[in-house]
């Protein structure tokens, strides 16, 4: 991550935040292949952002979306069915939940698993509901800022502008 920042950026409407987040990625990441360099964006962790360790690699989702991912787990039925258990709780406490909820049930997932398998790095990271975790390589952004040509001069602009509403 030589070159790399990383900044807590906060956020008013989180739906509108992630479609523009998504949006300013596809951008630098289209601009990327076409003239070469690394992605500008190298990370983002949202406040809900949860991950879990099975027998294959992490899978990384939002708190709320398990069911979309369970059926991707490499795990024994019934580690599923316990994470299940413990995300279908936090889901249902979805409007009043805090940062610190959900370290306290990743713990008791845990405990109830017999081993670490489930990953929430926001808490580390100090962020509360509404704030997302960026890592930025600036190297990529300048290099893409000197070599773009006049057409898509404005795409890049747009997305950097984008950007730059959050830092």
């Amino acid at each position: 991550m030589r070159g790399s920042v990383s900044k807590v950026v906060s956020f008013e409407d989180e739906e509108e935040f992630i479609e523009e987040m998504q949006a300013v990625f596809d951008v630098f990441s289209e601009l990327s292949q076409r003239y070469g360099g690394g992605n500008v964006i190298e990370g983002v962790i949202l406040w809900d952002t949860v991950g879990i360790r099975d027998n294959d690699d992490v899978k990384v989702f939002r708190v709320g979306e398990f069911q979309f991912i369970k059926g991707t787990l490499n795990l024994p039925v019934e580690k599923i069915f316990t994470l299940e258990r413990f995300f279908d709780e936090l889901e249902s406490k979805w409007d009043e939940i805090s940062v610190e909820d959900i370290k306290y049930f990743v713990d008791l997932m845990n405990e109830a698993l017999g081993e670490e398998r489930v990953y929430y790095d926001a808490y580390d990271l100090g962020l509360k509901r509404g704030e997302a975790y960026l890592v930025i390589n600036l190297r990529a952004l300048q290099y893409l800022d000197h070599v773009i040509d006049v057409d898509d001069r404005d795409a890049f602009e747009w997305a950097l502008n984008t950007l730059m509403k959050y830092i």
